[in-house]
């Protein structure tokens, strides 16, 4: 038994994109109300198009599971900043830096998830990533590039474009590319 209510609630509306932390971007598309064990609740029904999912998030407990607007454009550039940076890989077990890197990625927030796209960015260059590591890299950009396309109104291809181009783009990573093409030629000469 579902009945549409107003449009808007505790600051959410329909047809409005949102960030659920571990799904990603979603969209809005329904406030309804149902019966569950005698009381009556309202839903958000939220769509994820990418991964053909709906879900469903009782309306009083948006804000304490994490759900949130899209980020503004200043995130968005402060996310991109990070991105820039010089990857900070701690030298602990990978199996550790894993656990740390999906619970960034299932954060939420934007800073972390592009914390991770830098720290497991690997160029052409560089050696191949194990595949755990592809994977966790393939989750964060994804996520970051849905909400930087979101954000941006591009399309999501374009979002990784500009990602992986700031990354490649950024000074310290010139460097660093540089120094090794330097070693390199030392070592054949």
């Amino acid at each position: 038994m579902s009945a549409k209510k107003t449009v808007q609630r505790q600051g959410f509306r329909t047809n409005e994109s949102i960030v659920y932390p571990s799904h990603g971007v979603g969209r809005i598309i329904d406030i309804e109300e149902q019966e569950v064990a005698g009381m009556k609740m309202e839903l958000f029904v939220i769509m994820f198009e990418k991964d053909k999912m709906t879900l469903k998030v009782p309306v009083a407990k948006a804000e304490s599971v994490g759900m949130r607007k899209l980020a503004d454009e200043k995130i968005v550039r402060k996310a991109i900043e990070t991105v820039k940076g010089r990857a900070r890989v701690k030298r602990t077990m990978w199996s550790r830096r894993a656990q740390e890197y999906e619970a960034k990625i299932n954060s939420g927030d934007l800073i972390s998830i592009s914390e991770v796209v830098r720290d497991l960015y690997r160029s052409d260059d560089q050696p191949e990533p194990s595949y755990s590591e592809r994977q966790l890299y393939e989750a964060a950009i994804d996520r970051m590039s849905r909400e930087v396309a979101s954000v941006e109104k591009s399309s999501e291809g374009d979002a990784v474009t500009k990602i992986e181009s700031a990354i490649e783009a950024s000074p310290k990573r010139k460097r660093a590319a540089q120094a090794a093409e330097e070693a390199a030629q030392e070592e054949a000469a």
